[in-house]
């Protein structure tokens, strides 16, 4: 990694889209320290402390810190994932998107300028409820309609901004320029999530515990990441033969190629999808000041993730369980929308191609769901190792941080994906300097 970003470095032209999504990387973080105006900058900080669930904290893990700050970036990237996904789902629903989809750069573009909208409109519904629920409970210094507007406004032109600072990214940087911004925002908090781990295990321990306990937090954080590389990188390749046909007066046909099924099909959207799924009714809650009572109180405290695998309160890890089923059933379902095994061995039998051994049709549709259905479960396993871990730790130990599986996998999948991105740029260049020679 470090010899591709030196070789990238001596390439005027890449070193410029380097140097280029560094200061867009600077501007988001400066955006991150500057409040909306009007607003108390301390009162999520002392709400937070107030909360016994942590439905927010992942919210605020994903924007870097400029939620629980009240910046102009309070809301970040998160309203952009939001219509992403949206519209990702319904182009499968909806016809006509799905025939865009498939017009190629313009349809792509389409979609594109659709998005936008969605995200600036969902942008402005969110900002309208923490205008309006917060201000009146203390977030504005002065509650009144002009306040209210001036919040909704910097919060949707916030969000607006980093989503055209995103899309510059993609297409003056390095590239993946959405995925960087919302890296950016989770490796900041990653050394104030470190030094809390230390400060609580390590610093003020004995010698031996405090180098026990060291050598376990590295050794987890270094084992997890190998996970995450072999998750993201793992794929099983089906072979395909291409049968040889008669085209004019030439033999043509008879290549072998393959395809190619990642392991981890969905990513991380099935974690995004279970975890959103779990805290919405905590979050509703918690927006209303309701804690409940009874079995209510019992049921929201099942579904947040501070309450899980603690020895003393088993009863609540069965909030646990449903998350893991919950993350499994999405990986199936989230799979199943985007990877069509029928279309894939329809287009496989006009183009004369066959899996060895397996007749063309429903047969090689058949074939392909069931080895999918094998692989699909083996990334939702991994997927659940990654992400269970940091609960069963905080659970036991009570090592509270916001840097979890979910921020690890994001962070190794867009960091081995930019790499990829760099040397494949480094690729193109030197293959136009030898066609110039």
């Amino acid at each position: 990694m470090l010899t591709t970003l030196k070789n990238a470095f001596k390439i005027k032209e890449i070193r410029n889209k380097l140097l280029f999504t560094l200061a867009m990387l600077v501007v988001i973080r400066l955006g991150s320290q500057l409040p909306v105006p009007g607003v108390d900058r301390h009162y999520f900080s002392n709400w937070f402390a107030q909360q016994t669930g942590d439905a927010f904290s992942f919210f605020d893990a994903f924007t870097g810190g400029s939620f629980i700050n009240m910046s102009i970036l309070a809301l970040n990237i998160t309203p952009y994932i939001t219509s992403s996904i949206i519209m990702q789902l319904l182009t499968i629903a909806i016809p006509k998107l799905e025939e865009m989809q498939k017009e190629g750069e313009d349809g792509r573009k389409k979609i594109a300028s659709i998005t936008r909208y969605v995200t600036v409109a969902l942008a402005l519904i969110e900002s309208t409820a923490m205008a309006i629920a917060f201000g009146r409970n203390g977030l504005l210094e002065n509650y009144n309609a002009l306040n209210v507007i001036t919040v909704i406004a910097a919060l949707t032109a916030g969000s607006a901004f980093l989503m055209w600072i995103g899309e510059r990214i993609t297409e003056n940087g390095v590239g993946n320029g959405i995925s960087i911004v919302l890296v950016i925002n989770i490796i900041s908090r990653v050394p104030q999530d470190m030094a809390q781990l230390f400060e609580q295990f390590v610093f003020g321990k004995a010698i031996a515990v405090g180098a026990v306990a060291a050598i376990i937090i590295i050794a987890i954080i270094i084992a997890m990441v190998i996970l995450v590389i072999i998750l993201n990188d793992g794929t099983r390749k089906i072979p395909v033969q291409y049968a040889k046909k008669v085209q004019g007066r030439k033999m043509v046909g008879g290549q072998t190629s393959s395809i190619p099924l990642k392991v981890n099909t969905a990513g991380v959207i099935p974690i995004i999808f279970a975890s959103s799924l779990m805290q919405l009714p905590v979050v509703i809650c918690g927006f209303f000041g309701y804690q409940g009572t009874g079995i209510w109180a019992h049921i929201l405290r099942g579904l947040s993730s501070s309450n899980w695998c603690k020895p003393s309160e088993p009863v609540y890890s069965i909030g646990l369980v449903v998350y893991v089923v919950l993350v499994i059933f999405f990986a199936y379902f989230y799979t199943s929308i985007t990877f069509n095994p029928m279309e894939i061995a329809e287009n496989m039998k006009k183009q004369g191609g066959f899996i060895p051994g397996i007749r063309p049709g429903k047969p090689t549709s058949e074939y392909l769901t069931k080895i999918l259905n094998y692989i699909i479960f083996i990334g939702a396993a991994g997927l659940t190792i990654v992400c269970v871990l940091p609960f069963v730790f905080n659970g036991v130990f009570g090592a509270q941080v916001s840097f979890g599986g979910t921020s690890l996998i994001i962070i190794v999948s867009v960091v081995l994906e930019t790499m990829k991105q760099i040397e494949s740029q480094m690729l193109v260049r030197n293959y136009k300097g030898f066609l110039n020679d």
